[in-house]
């Protein structure tokens, strides 16, 4: 079982989010609060980072705001739940993870 404060790979964070590899690069050269850790020219992101991600997609995809738009929600203080603990960093992770898997179980069932 892995820790929750374990990283993940920007395969893993592409297939839970469910966008290309190369949106998360590009996400990374527009949004200055993305920074993953890098390691021998692989990207690791922490579970921070991937509630940011989410927000930032949810942002551009669900309520069509423009990069620009997220940029300025992002630095305007309009992003609330910025996680104040490492402990409620990984309740928040958690809780995008399982609304990410209900979703596609959701959409899954929808299919079947």
């Amino acid at each position: 079982m892995k820790s929750e404060q374990a990283y993940r790979t920007i395969t893993e964070v592409s297939e839970l989010l469910q966008v290309q590899p190369s949106v998360l690069r590009f996400w990374e050269t527009q949004f200055s609060q993305i920074k993953p850790t890098k390691r021998m020219g692989r990207r690791y992101y922490t579970a921070e980072d991937v509630v940011l991600l989410a927000r930032i997609r949810d942002y551009l995809y669900k309520e069509f705001l423009t990069i620009k738009g997220v940029q300025k929600r992002l630095r305007s203080g309009e992003e609330k739940e910025v996680p104040h603990t490492a402990n409620d960093t990984n309740l928040k992770a958690q809780d995008v993870l399982i609304q990410e898997m209900t979703d596609i179980k959701n959409e899954l069932a929808e299919y079947l």
